[in-house]
């Protein structure tokens, strides 16, 4: 989720289950009654692909291993193929839930939050459980997972436990009543699955979100820009139309005729392609719905 295209990660939402937000949170492939159908979308949505699949052409689905450069060093995705040895085929449902709402191991241990438990934390119980339902169908992989590369001085993972009190609060999204349901639909896609501002926001010393400039855009670790994607005229999208985000979202074809290349490209082709017109169009909605900041990402070094 990166690339010098606006909408990084911004986005790879679910489909379904969102239930009580009206139209918008049926599927367009009527799959709400079919949980593996479900969790399939909510893969594409959550960004599971760009992060546990290597790039390559012969990579084996979700086994994991590839790179995710940060400050601190270089993350690897596991293998969350139902591999009972070096995937999570071993797992309950129960440790899956915590992994996603609390960033813990089955042992409990800490996860780093390379892994965006600080958004998924937010996902709505059907759709943690769907998305556990489409995992037991994927082929399972033996791939022993790559040992991440980092600083030696965050080695330690009980000192996660601190960036956590910092930064982490679990607590499942609660939709705003006086908003739209395709606001809402687009608010729990981009906070709670997409994980937008992850990429898409400068971070503190201690390596959280600025609260005062979500959204706002950052210099990533491997090189790439995640635009500013608040509604400001001069250095965000304020001068998108909706239609514009939708087709990005889709075909990775900016208002200027110019393409998504790099991380961001990967993300449209993984995730956001495979979304519905719907749920880009909620994305849209909501992303311009966002107090506009004045921030412009800083030249890469």
């Amino acid at each position: 989720m990166r690339g010098r295209s606006l909408l990084a990660a911004a986005l790879l939402p679910p489909l379904l289950a969102f239930s009580g937000l009206g139209p918008a949170s049926q599927t367009a492939s009527g799959s709400e009654a079919d949980p593996v159908r479900q969790g399939e979308y909510l893969l594409r949505a959550a960004g599971c692909v760009s992060c546990h699949t290597e790039k390559r052409d012969d990579a084996p689905f979700l086994a994991g291993g590839r790179p995710i450069a940060s400050p601190f060093g270089t993350f690897y995705g596991p293998n969350i193929t139902p591999d009972s040895e070096t995937g999570i085929g071993g797992w309950t449902e129960a440790d899956f839930e915590r992994a996603l709402r609390h960033g813990r191991s089955p042992s409990g241990r800490h996860y780093y939050p390379a892994f965006p438990y600080t958004s998924y934390t937010r996902m709505r119980r059907d759709d943690v459980a769907a998305l556990w339902a489409y995992l037991q169908t994927v082929e399972p992989v033996h791939q022993e997972n790559r040992q991440h590369d980092l600083a030696w001085y965050v080695r330690a993972r009980p000192a996660l436990a601190v960036w956590k009190f910092l930064h982490f609060r679990a607590g499942e999204f609660t939709p705003d009543s006086a908003a739209s349901d395709e606001w809402n639909r687009g608010a729990y896609l981009s906070r709670a699955l997409a994980h937008c501002a992850e990429c898409h926001s400068p971070r503190t010393r201690t390596g959280g979100l600025d609260p005062d400039r979500r959204y706002a855009g950052a210099r990533l670790a491997d090189g790439d820009a995640a635009p500013n994607i608040t509604p400001d005229r001069e250095t965000g999208i304020g001068r998108w139309r909706p239609s514009h985000i939708v087709r990005y979202l889709d075909l990775g074809m900016d208002p200027d005729g110019d393409f998504a290349g790099g991380s961001m490209g990967d993300v449209i082709g993984e995730g956001t392609s495979h979304l519905t017109v719907e749920d880009r169009r909620a994305l849209a909605v909501y992303l311009q719905s966002l107090e506009p900041i004045r921030h412009r990402v800083p030249p890469a070094e």
